[in-house]
């Protein structure tokens, strides 16, 4: 197909295309002549993938470059791929190890992964930082977190991950198409958890703290001054 099939069939601007292909995120298409070249199935596949990248796990440009680089990469596994594009979409947060706060939720964080058996979860896994800062920021709002209070939570993703994430995840076709699933899994089937969780609170909170009868509480909020004008 030519470069306008190619941005019709995936729904991506020519200019936008060609910036991917300036930039190596794209492969370039077989030339055909000194002004055209045929693109096929293998980038729509790649724009699919950037798009992901870009409109949902919302990537520099520069992070998504070091993903392609693991996908075009034979050489890595699928478990190196996939980790390679599960760690760009993992905020950083800058370790404090002379905090006594932070080495105490690391500790947390690392004895936990050990009894749920992550062992195969890297030492050095910004997830586990990640964790670790929720936990500081917590003990700082006067709501400390102890493993206790994490290990029902970790035997829900768990759970989650091993009878549902990880059978979302096509790992038999391109490898392009695998990363997109895992970006599209983690980023939106995540917000998706978070809102069925805030639907469970509000209905636990209604069925506890309601004074108002069960219809009223499922009634929607009244409208505030702001909403009326």
């Amino acid at each position: 197909m030519r470069i306008s099939q190619l941005s019709a069939e995936s729904g991506v601007a020519i200019p936008t295309i060609k910036f991917y292909l300036r930039e190596g995120l794209l492969p370039q298409g077989e030339q055909t002549s000194a002004t055209r070249a045929e693109y096929d199935q293998s980038h729509l596949r790649r724009l699919r993938l950037i798009r992901a990248l870009l409109e949902v796990g919302r990537l520099p440009v520069a992070v998504i470059r070091k993903i392609i680089e693991a996908v075009e990469d034979e050489g890595t596994d699928i478990h190196g791929m996939l980790g390679t594009a599960h760690y760009a979409l993992s905020p950083a947060p800058e370790p404090v190890p002379d905090d006594e706060d932070w080495r105490s939720a690391r500790e947390i964080v690392d004895h936990l992964v050990a009894d749920l058996d992550w062992h195969r979860v890297h030492p050095d896994a910004p997830t586990r930082d990640e964790l670790a800062q929720t936990l500081v920021t917590l003990k700082h709002l006067g709501m400390p977190a102890t493993r206790d209070d994490l290990l029902p939570y970790a035997r829900a993703a768990d759970t989650l991950v091993k009878e549902h994430d990880i059978r979302k995840i096509p790992l038999d076709g391109p490898r392009d198409t695998t990363v997109e699933a895992l970006v599209i899994c983690q980023v939106l089937y995540g917000k998706a958890f978070d809102a069925l969780r805030r639907l469970a609170q509000e209905s636990e909170s209604a069925r506890h703290f309601s004074t108002r009868p069960p219809a009223d509480c499922a009634a929607a909020p009244e409208k505030g001054p702001s909403d009326e004008e």
